[in-house]
Parts: structure tokens; C-alpha cells; sequence
């Protein structure tokens, strides 16, 4: 039976370290703050974006909100967004996606300070990635490799697979698990016959939306599966990508949903914030 990897409580951790480090930082007169930007009236981002906001106030990191409205212009969001990039109260900027059709997210997230940008999403970071240097990694796959260390979980010349292949957490996971000198693998859903990939991981990461697609049949037996899906399956219930009571059996470790992946990605957030003040204060 596989070990749980336990998000909420390695999340917890890193939370109650990075408090210490903003009153630190507060008595220096350095005050980190992110704005988040929501446009329209998704309800899932509605909560995401509440998640946020407690998780700041945990932290004693200054939060504001810009909530716009459906039928806001792409100018509009554009200006909004130069006007918190000249505000130097402001540390990072985060714009919730997704955003209503008409409106270019790619545009959007271009347009953001690099410096800000702590989500991880702006070209300029994305290239840093890719290119090894020091940047803001997006949130969920930099919590992933935490999750991963946290368990002492070698990454190095191991076969890693990730499937899906998304801006937000395929390609950055595969470039985080490159950097940490894995073989790695993308899936996504013009794969040819997926099981024959995914069973020689011996790191599988799995973020493709589909309520418990990875079965026990297409994972090896002893691998670390990681499920990044947020689902709700036939009976109402939360559940991953990957089929838990299944694959359980087969993988040596394993991550829940909810309390595994989900509380880094917000973990991460706040390591972002604190490093882009640091870095902007020169602290």
C-alpha cells in the first residue's frame, strides 16, 4: 500500500516559515503585498481566490483585490495591470484565470512586471525556467518538487512522465523535473497508447481534468504518483485524476485530493510573494 503524501501538513511548514521570515522583513519596514486580479464571476476562481487571501492574512502579507466585471476590455485589464506594476507598495501581481472569452490571457500575463510576476507565467520567467536561472516558478509544479524533497523522493536520473500538457502545470513541470536531472516524458491527448508510457515512470505526474483516469493497469508497480486534478466524480465527491483506491496499491507513494498537491500551489504563492520583496527591497 502506498505512503501518503501529505500536502496540508509539508504546506504548513513552509507557511509557518515564510511568517517568521515576513516579520523579519516587516521589522526592516519591508511590508510584502500582492494584488490579485479577477475578472468575471467564475465560481471556482471566486474560491481559489479566497484561499488566497486567508493564506495572506496567515502570513501577515498585505492583500488587495480588483474584481472587474464580465464585460471589462482587454485595455482596461491592461491598464490596471501597468498601474500595479508601477505601484511599489505592490510586490506581486496575480491575474486569476480563467478570464471571460474576448480577452487574451497570454496578453495579459506578458504584460505583467517579471519582477511581479509570481505566478510564474510572464515569457521572461518562463524562459528563465527553461533556461535554468533563477525565477518565479509557477506555483503548482514548484510545489510539486518541494513535495518531493520534503519525502526525500530522488529525482535525479529518474523516468519521469507527466501527462497533460498545460502552460500552467504540464510544461513547467517538465521543465522543473528536467532541471532536476530527470528523464522526462510529456503525455497529453493525442498520445499513442498512453498506458505504455505512464507504466515506465517511476515518477508520474498526472494533471489532464479527467475524474480517476490513471488506473492501477497504467502505473508501475512502485512508482510516485502525483495527482494534480481537482475533480467532482458521479457521487459528488472530490477526487483526483488519478483512481486512488486503486492506484494506491500499486505505488509506493501517492498524493490525496484534496490535502496533496492542492495546499502547495498556495504555499508556493506565498514563497513567491516574500521572494519578490526581498528581491525588489534588495533585502
Amino acid at each position: 500500500m502506498a505512503k501518503i503524501i501529505d500536502g496540508k501538513a509539508v504546506s504548513q511548514k513552509i507557511k509557518n516559515a515564510l511568517k517568521e521570515e515576513v516579520k523579519e522583513l516587516r521589522k526592516n519596514g519591508i511590508i510584502p503585498k500582492l494584488a490579485v486580479i479577477m475578472v468575471g464571476e467564475d465560481p471556482s476562481s471566486k474560491i481559489y481566490v479566497r484561499n488566497k487571501s486567508i493564506a495572506c492574512n496567515e502570513l501577515e502579507i498585505e492583500y488587495e483585490e480588483h474584481i472587474l466585471s464580465n464585460d471589462t476590455t482587454m485595455k482596461e485589464l491592461l491598464e490596471l495591470i501597468n498601474r500595479l506594476n508601477k505601484d511599489n507598495t505592490v510586490n506581486g501581481i496575480l491575474l486569476q484565470s480563467p478570464i471571460p472569452r474576448g480577452l487574451d490571457i497570454n496578453e495579459a500575463f506578458k504584460a505583467i512586471d517579471p519582477k511581479k510576476d509570481v505566478d510564474g507565467f510572464n515569457p521572461v520567467n518562463v524562459g528563465k525556467l527553461c533556461l535554468g536561472q533563477d525565477s518565479f516558478v509557477s506555483c503548482t509544479p514548484y510545489g510539486i518538487i518541494k513535495l518531493l524533497e520534503e519525502y526525500g523522493i530522488e529525482i535525479e536520473g529518474k523516468d519521469a512522465v507527466v501527462v497533460g500538457r498545460s502552460n500552467i502545470v504540464g510544461k513547467p513541470m517538465m521543465q522543473c523535473l528536467l532541471n532536476k536531472n530527470a528523464t522526462v516524458t510529456i503525455c497529453h491527448s493525442k498520445t499513442i497508447k498512453l498506458e505504455r508510457v505512464t507504466k515506465k515512470a517511476d515518477i508520474l505526474v498526472v494533471a489532464i481534468g479527467q475524474p480517476k483516469f490513471i488506473k492501477s493497469n497504467m502505473v508501475k508497480e512502485g512508482a510516485i504518483v502525483i495527482d494534480v486534478g481537482i475533480n467532482r466524480g458521479k457521487d459528488g465527491k472530490i477526487c483526483g485524476d488519478v483512481d486512488f483506491e486503486e492506484v494506491s496499491k500499486v505505488a509506493s507513494y501517492i498524493t490525496p485530493v484534496p490535502g496533496g498537491v492542492g495546499p502547495m500551489t498556495i504555499a508556493m504563492l506565498m514563497n513567491n510573494i516574500v521572494k519578490a520583496a526581498k528581491d525588489q527591497s534588495k533585502y
